[in-house]
């Protein structure tokens, strides 16, 4: 499974900055070792339902350290038979399409 999510605490710096607390979440998705990728939206990662939905729930603790309230946007591909990769092969056939 694919699963795309966005995690904002409430609060953040005093121009609405939330990058801080986005590194902490961002920070356990890369050491969790599963296939990721992060853009300005959204943090991707890749593996099975459990695993990927444990660092999901540890990415969104981190990220709340301190706060009273966070928000948490989830997306999830969840597509029997295709196994790992699929972060990026996603993408190729898109790209195949382009050409």
């Amino acid at each position: 499974m694919i699963v795309a999510f966005s995690v904002s605490p409430s609060g953040g710096d005093p121009d609405g900055g939330v990058s801080e607390a986005v590194a902490r979440a961002v920070r356990v998705v890369r050491e969790s070792g599963l296939p990721n990728s992060t853009n300005a939206m959204f943090t991707n990662v890749e593996g099975e339902w459990d695993e990927v939905m444990d660092v999901v729930k540890r990415a969104v603790q981190a990220a709340g350290e301190g706060a009273a309230r966070v928000s948490l946007v989830l997306k999830a591909d969840i597509r029997p038979g295709f196994d790992s990769g699929q972060l990026e092969a996603k993408v190729d056939r898109l790209e195949e399409h382009l050409r």
